[in-house]
């Protein structure tokens, strides 16, 4: 009979693993990669670049925003404790049929956000519908904990007159 592993994980491997499990949280799961552009080199750790993901609308089909924005490189960079700039580019575009899940859309929501700090800065998408131009806006910015920036970007998605957005 071979014994019963009693194998336990040490302290180390605990922080480790919530350390790890931390920066998983932090990235955008919901985001695509389209592509990058490095814009200064460095010599340790990744470049700095200006990255383009694509985000679908949870709630709306057929839309697809695509974000870029500045992504700091280095030895920070590389270890995810670099802060990114606050700029950030948005176009939103119709990829297919729009169509809207059963519930009614919020006037106005967080379609998307991601840390792009190690904890005070997150980058935000934000839908609003204009009921009266059968439109969807969407808005990206930055904010901080403590003070956000002003810097944005818009874009708008007309939707077909034959298909009216339920809004709550």
């Amino acid at each position: 009979m071979t014994p019963i592993s009693t194998h336990r994980f040490k302290p180390r491997h605990l922080a480790l693993s919530g350390a790890l499990l931390f920066l998983a949280a932090c990235s955008g799961a919901s985001s695509e990669e389209i592509g990058a552009v490095d814009t200064v080199f460095k010599f340790i750790g990744p470049d700095h670049k200006i990255v383009v993901d694509a985000y679908d609308d949870p709630k709306v089909s057929g839309v697809t925003c695509y974000v870029s924005r500045a992504k700091t490189g280095g030895i920070k960079g590389a270890f995810g404790l670099a802060e990114d700039k606050a700029e950030a580019s948005i176009a939103c575009r119709q990829t297919g049929v729009i169509s809207f899940g059963a519930k009614p859309l919020d006037k106005q929501e967080e379609m998307f956000s991601e840390r792009i700090s190690l904890v005070f800065k997150k980058l935000r998408v934000i839908r609003m519908v204009d009921s009266k131009r059968n439109t969807l806006v969407y808005l990206t910015y930055s904010d901080r904990l403590i003070e956000g920036s002003p810097q944005n970007s818009v874009t708008a998605v007309p939707v077909p007159a034959t298909t009216v957005i339920p809004v709550k």
